[in-house]
Protein backbone atom coordinates (compact mmCIF):
# COMPACT_ATOMS: atom_id res chain seq x y z
CA UNK A 1 0.00 0.00 0.00
CA UNK A 2 1.55 3.04 -0.83
CA UNK A 3 1.86 6.16 1.73
CA UNK A 4 -0.69 8.69 -0.02
CA UNK A 5 -3.26 5.18 0.49
CA UNK A 6 -2.28 4.54 4.28
CA UNK A 7 -2.33 8.37 4.93
CA UNK A 8 -5.88 8.34 3.68
CA UNK A 9 -6.90 5.15 5.48
CA UNK A 10 -5.55 7.12 8.72
CA UNK A 11 -7.93 9.68 8.33
CA UNK A 12 -10.71 7.59 7.38
CA UNK A 13 -10.18 5.58 10.11
CA UNK A 14 -10.25 8.24 12.42
CA UNK A 15 -13.02 9.49 11.01
CA UNK A 16 -15.27 6.39 11.78
CA UNK A 17 -14.37 5.62 14.98
CA UNK A 18 -14.41 8.96 17.01
CA UNK A 19 -17.70 10.55 14.64
CA UNK A 20 -20.01 10.72 17.39
CA UNK A 21 -22.91 10.78 14.84
CA UNK A 22 -21.81 7.89 13.35
CA UNK A 23 -21.25 5.88 16.30
CA UNK A 24 -24.71 6.95 17.03
CA UNK A 25 -26.26 5.01 14.10
CA UNK A 26 -24.72 1.86 14.84
CA UNK A 27 -21.90 1.96 12.66
CA UNK A 28 -18.24 0.40 13.94
CA UNK A 29 -15.08 -0.77 12.66
CA UNK A 30 -12.06 -2.88 14.13
CA UNK A 31 -8.80 -3.02 12.51
CA UNK A 32 -7.18 -5.97 12.13
CA UNK A 33 -3.64 -5.10 10.83
CA UNK A 34 -1.19 -2.40 11.32
CA UNK A 35 -1.42 -2.17 7.14
CA UNK A 36 -5.13 -0.97 7.58
CA UNK A 37 -5.77 -2.91 4.59
CA UNK A 38 -8.20 -5.65 6.44
CA UNK A 39 -11.17 -4.19 8.44
CA UNK A 40 -14.04 -5.93 10.52
CA UNK A 41 -17.05 -3.88 10.41
CA UNK A 42 -20.34 -3.44 12.06
CA UNK A 43 -23.49 -1.60 11.48
CA UNK A 44 -26.64 -1.73 12.67
CA UNK A 45 -30.13 -2.78 11.17
CA UNK A 46 -31.93 0.75 10.35
CA UNK A 47 -35.42 1.57 12.37
CA UNK A 48 -38.41 0.62 10.32
CA UNK A 49 -36.91 -2.26 8.53
CA UNK A 50 -37.10 -5.62 8.96
CA UNK A 51 -33.62 -5.71 10.37
CA UNK A 52 -33.94 -2.90 13.15
CA UNK A 53 -31.18 -3.64 15.60
CA UNK A 54 -29.74 -6.08 14.54
CA UNK A 55 -26.22 -6.04 14.26
CA UNK A 56 -24.33 -6.93 11.49
CA UNK A 57 -20.19 -8.04 10.93
CA UNK A 58 -18.70 -7.29 7.74
CA UNK A 59 -15.57 -7.53 6.13
CA UNK A 60 -13.33 -4.96 4.86
CA UNK A 61 -10.59 -5.58 2.30
CA UNK A 62 -8.82 -2.33 1.28
CA UNK A 63 -7.22 -2.45 -1.85
CA UNK A 64 -3.47 -0.99 -2.27
CA UNK A 65 -4.10 1.49 -4.95
CA UNK A 66 -7.14 3.02 -3.10
CA UNK A 67 -8.83 5.33 -3.23
CA UNK A 68 -8.55 5.08 -7.13
CA UNK A 69 -10.35 1.12 -6.23
CA UNK A 70 -13.18 0.73 -4.29
CA UNK A 71 -13.06 -1.47 -1.17
CA UNK A 72 -14.06 -4.83 -1.36
CA UNK A 73 -16.72 -5.32 1.93
CA UNK A 74 -19.35 -8.45 2.19
CA UNK A 75 -21.84 -9.43 5.25
CA UNK A 76 -19.77 -12.26 7.56
CA UNK A 77 -23.34 -11.86 9.16
CA UNK A 78 -25.97 -13.83 7.22
CA UNK A 79 -28.91 -11.63 5.87
CA UNK A 80 -32.10 -11.87 3.73
CA UNK A 81 -31.62 -9.22 1.20
CA UNK A 82 -32.30 -8.94 -2.71
CA UNK A 83 -28.82 -6.91 -2.83
CA UNK A 84 -26.68 -9.61 -0.72
CA UNK A 85 -26.29 -12.91 -1.18
CA UNK A 86 -27.78 -15.17 1.30
CA UNK A 87 -25.17 -17.91 0.62
CA UNK A 88 -21.97 -15.55 0.22
CA UNK A 89 -22.59 -12.26 1.71
CA UNK A 90 -21.46 -10.22 -1.57
CA UNK A 91 -23.31 -6.64 -2.07
CA UNK A 92 -24.68 -5.30 -4.85
CA UNK A 93 -24.13 -1.84 -4.65
CA UNK A 94 -22.97 0.65 -7.28
CA UNK A 95 -20.62 2.61 -5.41
CA UNK A 96 -18.97 -0.87 -4.82
CA UNK A 97 -18.25 -1.67 -8.29
CA UNK A 98 -18.49 0.73 -11.54
CA UNK A 99 -19.89 3.99 -9.52
CA UNK A 100 -17.04 4.08 -7.02
CA UNK A 101 -15.11 7.66 -7.13
CA UNK A 102 -12.15 8.40 -5.27
CA UNK A 103 -13.68 11.23 -3.31
CA UNK A 104 -15.81 8.59 -1.58
CA UNK A 105 -14.75 7.50 1.98
CA UNK A 106 -15.05 4.24 3.94
CA UNK A 107 -17.74 6.71 5.85
CA UNK A 108 -19.82 6.55 3.02
CA UNK A 109 -19.58 3.21 2.07
CA UNK A 110 -21.02 2.02 5.51
CA UNK A 111 -23.51 4.50 5.45
CA UNK A 112 -24.66 3.21 1.75
CA UNK A 113 -24.51 0.04 3.12
CA UNK A 114 -26.84 0.47 6.17
CA UNK A 115 -29.53 2.80 4.02
CA UNK A 116 -29.59 -0.36 1.35
CA UNK A 117 -31.34 -2.07 4.14
CA UNK A 118 -34.20 0.29 4.27
CA UNK A 119 -34.17 0.97 0.20
CA UNK A 120 -33.71 -2.30 -1.29
CA UNK A 121 -33.46 -2.35 -5.23
CA UNK A 122 -35.26 -5.77 -6.42
CA UNK A 123 -34.32 -4.65 -10.02
CA UNK A 124 -30.95 -5.08 -9.92
CA UNK A 125 -30.93 -8.54 -7.52
CA UNK A 126 -27.70 -9.79 -6.03
CA UNK A 127 -29.81 -13.18 -4.69
CA UNK A 128 -32.62 -13.40 -7.63
CA UNK A 129 -34.67 -15.62 -4.92
CA UNK A 130 -35.00 -13.46 -2.07
CA UNK A 131 -35.79 -9.91 -4.77
CA UNK A 132 -38.71 -12.41 -6.40
CA UNK A 133 -40.23 -12.76 -2.78
CA UNK A 134 -39.60 -9.23 -1.82
CA UNK A 135 -42.01 -8.12 -5.28
CA UNK A 136 -44.48 -11.22 -5.40
CA UNK A 137 -45.05 -11.63 -1.66
CA UNK A 138 -43.68 -8.78 0.58
CA UNK A 139 -45.06 -9.67 3.84
CA UNK A 140 -43.29 -12.88 3.60
CA UNK A 141 -39.77 -11.74 2.55
CA UNK A 142 -40.39 -9.32 5.83
CA UNK A 143 -41.05 -11.88 7.73
CA UNK A 144 -38.41 -14.09 6.43
CA UNK A 145 -35.84 -10.93 6.59
CA UNK A 146 -36.65 -10.39 10.47
CA UNK A 147 -36.52 -13.86 11.39
CA UNK A 148 -33.10 -14.59 9.82
CA UNK A 149 -31.80 -10.53 12.00
CA UNK A 150 -33.42 -12.34 15.04
CA UNK A 151 -31.75 -16.05 14.10
CA UNK A 152 -28.03 -14.80 12.82
CA UNK A 153 -27.61 -11.00 13.75
CA UNK A 154 -29.39 -10.91 17.36
CA UNK A 155 -32.25 -9.04 16.25
CA UNK A 156 -34.53 -8.91 19.62
CA UNK A 157 -38.21 -9.43 19.71
CA UNK A 158 -39.71 -13.55 19.97
CA UNK A 159 -39.21 -15.42 17.24
CA UNK A 160 -42.23 -16.48 14.78
CA UNK A 161 -43.33 -19.96 16.83
CA UNK A 162 -44.44 -21.32 13.17
CA UNK A 163 -40.96 -20.64 11.97
CA UNK A 164 -39.13 -22.14 14.83
CA UNK A 165 -41.28 -25.37 14.77
CA UNK A 166 -40.70 -25.50 10.71
CA UNK A 167 -37.23 -24.76 11.02
CA UNK A 168 -36.63 -27.56 14.27
CA UNK A 169 -38.44 -30.38 11.58
CA UNK A 170 -35.87 -30.27 9.31
CA UNK A 171 -32.95 -29.98 11.80
CA UNK A 172 -34.69 -32.81 13.46
CA UNK A 173 -34.05 -35.32 9.80
CA UNK A 174 -30.65 -34.47 10.71
CA UNK A 175 -30.51 -30.97 8.24
CA UNK A 176 -27.87 -28.45 9.30
CA UNK A 177 -29.83 -25.66 10.68
CA UNK A 178 -28.07 -23.21 8.26
CA UNK A 179 -28.97 -25.63 5.00
CA UNK A 180 -32.72 -25.91 6.54
CA UNK A 181 -33.43 -21.96 6.99
CA UNK A 182 -32.03 -21.32 3.57
CA UNK A 183 -34.28 -24.21 2.10
CA UNK A 184 -37.41 -22.44 4.18
CA UNK A 185 -36.95 -19.03 3.09
CA UNK A 186 -36.21 -20.16 -0.50
CA UNK A 187 -39.29 -21.99 -0.70
CA UNK A 188 -42.22 -19.54 1.11
CA UNK A 189 -41.89 -21.68 4.55
CA UNK A 190 -43.68 -24.69 2.59
CA UNK A 191 -42.22 -27.63 4.90
CA UNK A 192 -43.26 -30.26 1.98
CA UNK A 193 -41.52 -28.01 -0.85
CA UNK A 194 -38.72 -27.72 1.21
CA UNK A 195 -38.06 -30.76 1.87
CA UNK A 196 -38.12 -31.90 -1.36
CA UNK A 197 -35.51 -29.35 -1.91
CA UNK A 198 -33.24 -30.73 0.10
CA UNK A 199 -34.10 -34.38 -0.42
CA UNK A 200 -35.04 -34.44 -4.03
Amino acid sequence: MSNISFARMQRECKEVITNKEINETGIMIEILNEQLTKLRGEIKGPPDSPYQDAVFTLDISIPDDYPFQPPKVKFITKIWHPNISSQTGTICLDILKDQWAASLTLRTVLLSIQALLTLPEPKDPQDAVVARQYMESNKMFKDTAKFWSQFYAKAPGEKDPDMLKKLQKLVDMGVSTDNALSALSCNGWNLDKATEYIFG
